[in-house]
């Protein structure tokens, strides 16, 4: 099967036009969850829910994520759409940001500063970010979800889905193990996101498993140059969540791929953030990092 190039999918999405959204006359937070839960109201109906007006403003807006999780791509009406970005926006604005490129590097490759931070990925200000994604590409349909591609995809916003959708269906064809797609960021602090499947580990790690993981950060990668003044990226550790890839054996893959690719590609990127949430993947990372520089 061929997978699309950027050049074959991106007047398709509008990839290469900055996301302006839809001004709307100035409403409040609660009123903007307000017109959303009504316009999702066949959604609502779907969970067992006639009426939300007794529910906290809390409970409003955890419904509100949970309905847009199951939403299908194109599921929302234009007027819904502009009160969404409306409200991730405001939301955004109230959220301590992380600049990129302000975090103190650990090592620097070349040119390029190697930093490594725990914290939300929606929160990074960074001109594109990896998204572990699925064979689908839609993103996460489970409620609540404690996953990154379900994260990502309910602060960007219901367009990119939509974008998403768009490319599979020009593909058509599941996305494939370890290539990788970019899409505009819309309503996250990222300009793109990078979406890439990563190898699913049952039992041991097998050699193809390895090769895989590595083709997939080298395709990631190498995205990042289909778009002008991409120069910082955000990595999550991709495979090493329910794909069961154990985050120990993935790592040195992850650092040495990166490490090979910028110094064939010197110039390519100013900053390169390894993006972790957990303590112990911190630590991880932190202690693969520490022998890397001890090495090099």
């Amino acid at each position: 099967m061929r997978t699309l190039t950027v050049n074959d999918y991106a007047k398709q999405i509008q990839l290469h036009q900055p996301f302006e959204s839809t001004t709307l006359p100035q409403c409040s937070e609660a009123e903007l969850v307000d017109v959303l839960l009504e316009t999702l109201s066949s959604t609502l109906r779907g969970f067992g829910l006639q009426d939300t007006t007794p529910l906290i403003a809390a409970e409003k807006r955890s419904l509100l994520d949970a309905a847009i999780t199951v939403l299908p791509p194109h599921g929302l009406n234009e007027k819904g759409k502009a009160a969404l970005d409306a409200l991730l926006t405001k939301e955004r604005e109230k959220r301590d940001i992380t600049y990129a490129n302000a975090l103190r590097p650990f090592v620097t490759i070349g040119k390029t500063n190697i930093v490594l931070w725990r914290g939300d990925i929606t929160t990074l200000n960074v001109d594109a970010i990896l998204n572990a994604a699925n064979s689908q590409l839609l993103g996460c349909f489970l409620p609540h979800h404690k996953c990154i591609d379900n994260a990502i995809h309910n602060r960007a916003g219901v367009q990119l889905r939509e974008d998403c959708d768009a490319i599979i269906r020009l593909q058509g064809a599941e996305e494939p193990t370890a290539a990788a797609k970019i899409t505009r960021g819309y309503n996250l602090p990222s300009r793109y996101v990078i979406h890439s499947v990563g190898p699913i580990v049952q039992g041991a790690v097998s050699e193809e498993s390895e090769r895989l993981l590595a083709q997939a950060y080298t395709k990631v990668l190498s995205a990042t140059q289909s778009v002008d003044n991409i120069r910082s990226l955000a990595l999550c550790s991709l495979s090493t969540g329910v794909f069961g890839y154990p985050i120990e054996k993935a790592t040195p893959v992850a650092l040495k791929t990166v490490a090979e690719w910028l110094n064939r590609n010197p110039d390519a990127l100013d900053v390169v953030v390894f993006n972790v949430f957990s303590e112990r993947d911190y630590d991880v990372y932190q202690s693969e990092l520490e022998e890397f520089v001890c090495n090099n």
